[in-house]
């Protein structure tokens, strides 16, 4: 048998070249930040908010108004927190939004309020929370402009 030697000056060596040790360990390391990188925004996105607003009870009082109890659990309860509350009317229209200040206490908070619809509303819940106060709901001054 006979082989067929390549010129090497015109296609090159056909020897494999291993990549460098330098080369190997910095991509596994990027590959490994991405991953952290991945997995952080993950938990971010999908792990436990730091504050949970829900609705106990509600109780349409009459066609403009609903009344709604809200039940706030926050991960520092030493900080106030604002939770926007909403009522629907039966097709499903949003009739009335209003913000609430929930102010620092110790464990869940449960808090009444009542919420001034522009028509005959269905249901009252609790749209979201957050401990980002506006500066009017919590120093009582109007908003102008």
């Amino acid at each position: 048998m006979t082989y067929q030697q390549i010129p090497q000056d015109r296609y090159g060596s056909r020897a494999r070249t291993r990549p460098r040790p330098a080369l190997r360990w910095l991509l596994t390391g990027v590959v490994l930040v991405a991953l952290v990188g991945v997995a952080v925004i993950g938990y971010n996105n999908l792990g436990d908010p730091p504050i949970q607003g829900k609705q106990v009870a509600f109780e349409v009082l009459d066609d403009h108004s609903v009344r709604i109890v809200l039940e706030v659990q926050r991960d520092d309860p030493a900080r106030p927190a604002d939770c926007v509350v909403r009522s629907r009317a039966e097709s499903g229209e949003e009739v009335g939004r209003k913000e609430v200040l929930i102010h620092p206490a110790d464990g869940t908070t449960r808090q009444e309020t009542v919420l001034r619809t522009s028509s005959r509303a269905i249901t009252g819940e609790v749209y979201g929370c957050t401990y980002n106060v506006p500066e009017y709901l919590s120093t009582h001054t109007r908003p102008t402009g």
